[in-house]
């Protein structure tokens, strides 16, 4: 087995990076079905046990698909989608964006997550190479595509892919591998508090809810990853870019001042720049601040 191990090292980096963009389309593919599925299955949940805890009748509503069965299918339709349909990219641009069966249109945006995760995921590899922090990194890269899209569609980060995360980074650093334990530890205390103090005390003055409870729990799974030295720099850029796009949108009036913005993908893109780039930003910034 080793010997094995031995020889997919030994192969050419050019050949691990396109294998890391294979994989990344095909997770890209499966990230489409949880993108859309998770939250409606969560929905689905919460009202279910609200009927339960008011001892009202049933909930009547059909029960969402899951994660992994029934097979994708076309929304429209309800017609299986057949292997040969399912190729990410390919299949798309071989049906010209429709369903087989019905014509119905298929969103551009599905190739193009497919499209996305797996550049990330070779830009990951390309960076560490194989290693234990690559494998690591395509693994946060996949749930942070997946948590963006959620955050944008429907404002929520799922726990589901939260929480394990945050104790895999901890497990990590027993290790370790981007972090010691202790930095690990303080960075998860430091990133939740961080945002959670945010969120009082500009609740305390506006009477508003700046943030969601998901954004506190993302920004503890990042300093679980990379630990408490790191924190500072995924406040500062998730919020520079987080004002950026707000004030942008604002501008071109695509939102007004009390329209909620989703902070996830911020805080989401801060950690994975911080993952691939965090030392170099950091002796960037403190060069421009005079302080190095």
């Amino acid at each position: 087995m080793s010997t094995y191990f031995a020889g997919f090292v030994a192969m050419p980096a050019e050949f691990h990076i396109g294998l890391a963009f294979i994989i990344g389309l095909l997770t890209g593919s499966f990230l489409n079905v949880v993108i859309y599925r998770l939250p409606k299955r969560m929905m689905y949940e919460w009202s279910a046990q609200s009927f339960e805890w008011l001892n009202k009748a049933p909930y009547s509503e059909s029960e969402p698909p899951g994660l992994v069965f029934p097979a994708s299918h076309c929304m429209a339709c309800k017609t299986p989608i057949r292997a040969w349909q399912n190729i990410p990219v390919l299949s798309f641009l071989w049906l010209r964006g429709k369903c087989a069966a019905c014509g119905t249109r298929i969103g551009w945006r599905y190739p193009l997550i497919e499209l996305l995760t797996a550049c990330l995921s070779a830009v990951v590899v390309f960076h560490f190479g194989v290693t234990v922090q690559a494998a690591a990194g395509l693994i946060l890269t996949w749930a942070l595509v997946a948590l963006c899209f959620i955050d944008f569609d429907h404002q929520l980060l799922p726990d589901s892919i939260v929480l394990p995360l945050l104790w895999l980074g901890l497990a990590m650093s027993l290790i370790p591998v981007f972090a010691t334990p202790s930095s690990a530890i303080l960075g998860a205390i430091i990133g939740y508090l961080s945002f959670w103090s945010v969120f009082h005390l500009f609740k305390l003055l506006t009477g508003k809810e700046g943030m969601g409870h998901g954004d506190f729990k993302l920004m503890a799974l990042l300093g679980a990853w990379f630990g408490w030295t790191l924190v500072p720099q995924l406040i500062i850029v998730s919020t520079f870019v987080g004002s950026i796009v707000g004030i942008s949108l604002i501008v071109l009036k695509r939102s007004g001042r009390d329209t909620t913005i989703p902070f996830g993908p911020y805080i989401a893109l801060a950690g994975w720049l911080g993952m691939l780039w965090g030392s170099e930003i950091n002796s960037a910034y403190l060069a421009f601040a005079g302080l190095r």
